[in-house]
């Protein structure tokens, strides 16, 4: 009941996308439609954003647009078991950690990422412009697999063609992967609020349960959910369609190489980078995998 107000608001969203580019609403194809939808939102949320000089539903605002697209391309295509439970958990994901994110930045009176580029449209723009292309790539493999002919007909001849419209290893394993890398970060995003809530560990950094054993779990736990996501869609993707691997490849470069790792390491060595103690956590704990130390 929630998903069909949704899928009509996408739809009509999408739509209104297509009108404004002059383009039929049919001639944009289903992964159009998740684009122009993703790119209408985000640059509506730039606007008001920029206007009231907030970046406070920035989060919330990803989120939001991921349930808009992921229910528009289901709608737009099959509704097999592979689909349904793929959709449902990009849209648990996204509404888990768009109101936790949501939460913290209420929590904590702003984001510090913004501070210097609210002010200034131009700068802050590009945060929203990466994050309409984020929401477009990170989900591609599921918009690509959701939006697969939904004909009984079709049904069939795929069934006995290849076989694979019925769940299979892949999708066992996949969903496997999902269900760790999910509980891994939520873990980890609850450890870290309540460590930073304890005055006693004001002006220090958490090296306590999952942060004992990896600096960035809660990013493990990001990267495996994309994969399983990835390796349960690959099952149904032909010819180009899997380069949509290109998904959690990107996830993982974005966290570990861009905006992730980078940034907050030089904050913590900014910060902490004095300090033998903090020296030696950085030597003897694993980057990003959590398993027991190095000595």
């Amino acid at each position: 009941m929630i998903g069909r107000p949704f899928s009509s608001l996408s739809s009509l969203l999408a739509r209104r996308a297509a009108s404004r580019m002059g383009t039929p609403m049919s001639s944009l194809g289903p992964l159009g439609q998740v684009a122009a939808v993703d790119m209408s939102v985000q640059f509506a949320c730039f606007a008001v954003a920029a206007a009231l000089q907030t970046e406070k539903f920035y989060d919330i605002s990803a989120s939001l647009t991921y349930v808009l697209c992921v229910l528009l391309s289901f709608r737009a295509g099959g509704r097999s078991t592979r689909c349904k439970v793929n959709s449902g958990l990009v849209i648990a994901w996204a509404l888990r950690l768009g109101s936790f994110l949501l939460w913290r930045v209420v929590h904590d009176g702003g984001d510090s990422r913004f501070e210097k580029v609210k002010m200034h449209p131009s700068k802050f723009f590009v945060f929203w412009a990466v994050q309409a292309v984020w929401i477009l790539l990170t989900a591609l493999p599921v918009y690509l697999s959701n939006s697969k002919p939904n004909t009984e007909a079709e049904l069939e001849e795929g069934l006995q063609r290849r076989g694979k419209e019925k769940v299979c290893w892949r999708d066992i394993l996949g969903w496997s992967l999902w269900g760790a890398g999910f509980t891994v970060q939520v873990v980890a995003d609850v450890q870290k609020r309540l460590f930073q809530a304890d005055p006693r560990n004001k002006g220090l950094w958490i090296q306590t349960g999952l942060w004992k054993l990896a600096q960035h779990p809660n990013y493990f736990g990001e990267i495996c959910m994309w994969w399983g996501l990835f390796l349960s869609c690959s099952t149904t993707l032909r010819g180009w369609e899997l380069l949509s691997v290109a998904s959690p490849c990107f996830v993982a470069f974005l966290l570990l190489r861009v905006s992730g790792v980078p940034l907050l390491r030089k904050a913590g060595l900014k910060r902490w980078g004095h300090l033998q103690e903090y020296q030696d956590y950085l030597k003897r704990t694993r980057l990003l995998v959590p398993l027991p130390r190095r000595f």
